[in-house]
């Protein structure tokens, strides 16, 4: 008899067991519902009819799905305040991400104390007040906590030292007040408390903390400067004969610069007799006369059509002016590039061209005027075609098409005010597949022609946002002393080690490159610059890894509706694209069917220019 009693025992247990499952992701379930009904903003795509939310998105559940261990809602456009008895009630959750949205009011005192196995709190970018509720510290299994970039205020509780596993504590750019707490807390490796209203000492235990971590308070103290009497920073008085050298070293140093200007000055002088280059008109403010040398005719050759008075022409343009009428068009500064300066020329008769500049050339002519024309024959509608080129010794000229919108790095980096019009989904896919077409288009004319020099800056827009390509088959005219310089910035392939000789699928990673700060809103670092920007490959992995896709992308998409799947596919070719070896690469043609798969239609038409972006105050904060 003593065995079937043990069998009823574990059959008794096994359905208790189950019943205890079953009841906790029902619970999780109707947890998950009430929060996505009580928050305001973007909608959560959920399956309702699904009694089991593990395989909703942001939901993550238990090996055996009998609970919710992992909420992430990232850039999700919440909005609202955090409900009482919704995520409190999912007892089991270990990471809760609400970063990047609008949430707003207090952080609810309820929300924290039967979580009791929660790791990871990510509550950064949002618009939370109030002081961090005392039920926050009774969670001593914590290891990340970010509560950044909020509205929070009053003091930063010693009870932190509760947290004896914690190793990421951010709460920068908040208004916490007060002085900072002896913290005892060896596991802490991230820490940033910056730009709050801090007054006081640091203590010892974080005097080793980096001095970012506490710029944007009032404190003094390792590692930033000793503190007075008074616990304040201490103020460096510079005695009289400091004062008094500095006054005699600014002068000595403003003699030597007037002598030094009086010099160049001279020898900008001397330069000017021994060449025959004209004198800038004084005309506008914004304009100076386009001044060059001038040489006889040169002959025709290759597909060339036309030449004008040493001005070489491609196509069949329809312009009509010479190098003389070009020497006298007034000329406008675009910018300063890798291989020279760029002006909007106006013409007499009312045509704006676009002129390159080019310096540094040390290529001879015969092979720089085969060069040109190679560039002149390629004709592809994402491209910006070689016009006409001029070359002698001293002055090398390109002529483009002139287009006013501007490159899509000004589009996306240049203003970050409230005036931005942000570039919606539609536009960004657009320009990513006629940037890919025209990349295409310049790899299928040779299996070693290379445009060299891919970047944003180098991806011009029409008025309709229609991308052409620009700059291509610059990278290899020999001699160009800034060639270091081409594809430092963020875009070079890791393989590369000769700017001048990039190959196909250099020029691959340097596009996934450009997809990534198409989706991500971010400019590439300028590593010999020292300008701001992210290592893209490297951060969309970590990011990716760390927590969820959506994480990566640009706020001013996040906003739309029905995309993210094909955001995400198009994350992955960018990922494919900046793989680390080159075989690994897709060609330029696959990317471009598979941009075209994702788009389902023609996007190379035309978009209509007020429906590019969305009003800025309408974005998340």
């Amino acid at each position: 008899m003593r065995q079937p009693n043990f069998l009823l025992l574990l059959l008794t247990t096994a359905v208790l067991l189950l019943s205890s499952a079953v009841s906790d992701i029902a619970s999780d379930r109707a947890a998950l519902i009430s929060f996505r009904s009580a928050v305001g903003g973007r909608v959560l795509f959920w399956d309702l009819s699904n009694p089991i939310p593990c395989s909703w998105a942001g939901v993550s559940c238990s090996a055996d799905n009998s609970s919710v261990v992992e909420l992430h809602f990232p850039g999700m456009g919440l909005s609202g305040q955090i409900p009482s008895n919704t995520i409190s009630n999912i007892t089991n959750l270990q990471t809760l991400s609400l970063r990047y949205n609008s949430l707003s009011g207090p952080i609810p005192p309820d929300l924290f104390p039967s979580l009791t196995s929660l790791r990871n709190l990510y509550l950064q970018h949002n618009s939370f007040t109030g002081q961090i509720p005392d039920t926050l510290f009774s969670l001593t299994s914590l290891v990340r906590v970010n509560l950044a970039e909020n509205n929070l205020s009053g003091s930063i509780s010693p009870n932190f030292n509760n947290f004896t596993r914690l190793g990421t504590l951010y709460l920068q750019s908040n208004q916490f007040s007060g002085s900072i707490p002896d913290l005892n807390l060896p596991t802490l490796d991230q820490f940033d408390i910056s730009n709050n209203n801090l007054t006081g000492e640091i203590p010892k235990g974080l005097s080793g903390k980096p001095r970012s971590s506490f710029s944007g308070n009032t404190l003094c103290g390792e590692p930033l400067n000793s503190c007075d009497g008074n616990g304040k920073p201490r103020k460096n008085k510079l005695s009289g004969g400091a004062i008094a050298g500095i006054i005699i070293g600014s002068v000595l140093g403003f003699c030597l610069i007037l002598l030094l200007l009086l010099c160049l000055c001279r020898v900008i002088l001397v330069k000017k007799d021994k060449k025959e280059v004209e004198i800038p008109s004084g005309g506008r403010n914004d304009e100076t006369s386009f001044a060059v040398a001038k040489t006889e005719k040169e002959k025709n050759g290759g597909n060339v059509l036309n030449v004008k008075n040493g001005l070489v022409f491609f196509g069949n343009t329809g312009w009509n002016f010479d190098l003389e009428e070009l020497l006298r068009a007034s000329a406008e500064v675009l910018g300063k590039g890798t291989f020279g300066t760029v002006y909007k020329a106006v013409m007499e008769i009312g045509l704006s061209v676009a002129v390159k500049r080019l310096r540094d050339i040390s290529m001879g002519e015969k092979e720089f005027r085969a060069k040109m024309d190679e560039i002149g024959k390629f004709d592809h509608e994402n491209i910006v075609p070689l016009r006409a080129y001029y070359y002698n010794r001293d002055e090398k000229l390109l002529v483009f098409d002139y287009l006013p919108i501007g490159s899509l790095s000004a589009l996306l980096h240049g203003n970050k005010g409230a005036g931005r019009t942000p570039l919606n989904w539609e536009t960004r896919a657009a320009i990513a597949l006629g940037a890919a077409r025209g990349i295409s288009y310049l790899h299928s004319q040779s299996s070693t022609t290379s445009h060299g020099s891919i970047k944003s800056s180098n991806i011009l827009l029409t008025k309709s946002y229609e991308p052409r390509v620009s700059d291509f088959g610059l990278a290899q005219l020999g001699g160009i002393s800034s060639a270091p310089n081409i594809v430092i910035g963020g875009y070079r392939a890791p393989e590369v080690t000769n700017p001048s000789k990039v190959s196909q699928k250099a020029d691959v990673y340097s596009f996934g490159v450009l997809l990534l700060e198409l989706l991500t809103g971010k400019a590439p670092t300028h590593a010999l610059m020292n300008e701001e920007g992210v290592d893209l490959p490297r951060w969309v992995q970590s990011v990716v890894r760390e927590e969820w896709t959506a994480e990566v992308f640009d706020l001013e998409l996040l906003r739309y509706q029905n995309v993210e799947e094909d955001m995400v596919q198009l994350l992955q070719i960018a990922i494919d694209c900046t793989a680390q070896y080159p075989d690994k690469r897709p060609s330029m043609g696959k990317v471009v069917s598979l941009i075209e798969g994702i788009c389902k239609k023609d996007l190379s038409g035309d978009i209509e220019e007020e429906s590019i972006g969305v009003d800025s105050s309408t974005l998340p904060n």
